[in-house]
């Protein structure tokens, strides 16, 4: 259950806090920027992303403790703990204007540097998730991963933009595709993992995948 309302908590973090922000755009800005330093919704943001991580360590927690013997849904509950942990300790960035102004530091250096390595744990997560759930659900877990990696190059391209101030006109769009594949993705892991523990067919997968 933590992971459904993580999902649905996320999602609603990114509408309201966008709402309140004045002239802020979904379509052409970033999540990040919502918690930029000096952005109005920054207190808000970081109070709400505090309460996603701990029901995402709860959830790892929980898929952790209904693993069994499936090495593949241990792995997976671990990195939903890790990637829960390193959102607890996110350096934030600042906004467009002082970054094109020179007023970047190392905050900003450790925010790349960080998306750096959550995005691969993101994918690694989904990967073990779906080895773990059989074989419709690794079906779902490519098409979703193919939808990551095609929007995650669509917002790469625009990134460079943001620093130096200048448009970018659809990386909100393609940063909130990303955003909302994984959460369905979790939203969805979270629904077969409950049935999957109600039924008792969970199955010892470390050597035979085939559901």
């Amino acid at each position: 259950m933590c992971g459904i309302i993580s999902s649905l908590l996320y999602v609603t973090m990114n509408v309201v806090t966008a709402m309140v922000y004045a002239g802020y755009s979904s379509v052409s800005q970033t999540v990040s920027e919502l918690s930029a330093i000096d952005a109005p919704t920054r207190p808000l943001w970081v109070s709400l992303a505090i309460v996603y991580s701990l029901l995402m360590i709860s959830f790892g927690f929980g898929v952790w403790q209904s693993s069994l013997s499936n090495r593949y849904l241990k792995i997976t509950g671990l990195l939903f703990i890790v990637n829960a942990l390193i959102g607890l300790f996110w350096p934030p960035m600042h906004q467009r204007e002082v970054l094109a102004a020179g007023g970047g530091s190392l905050t900003d250096t450790m925010h790349i540097v960080f998306t750096i390595v959550t995005v691969p744990l993101m994918m690694l997560t989904i990967a073990f998730g779906a080895a773990a759930l059989g074989k419709r659900f690794r079906l779902y877990s490519i098409i979703t991963l193919t939808v990551l990696i095609f929007a995650g190059v669509l917002t790469g391209l625009e990134s460079p933009n943001i620093s130096k101030d200048l448009p970018t006109p659809s990386i909100g769009v393609w940063e909130r595709i990303n955003i909302g594949v994984y959460m369905l993705w979790v939203a969805m892991f979270s629904v077969s993992l409950l049935r999957k523990t109600k039924t008792g067919s969970i199955k010892n997968k470390t050597i035979n995948l085939v559901s």
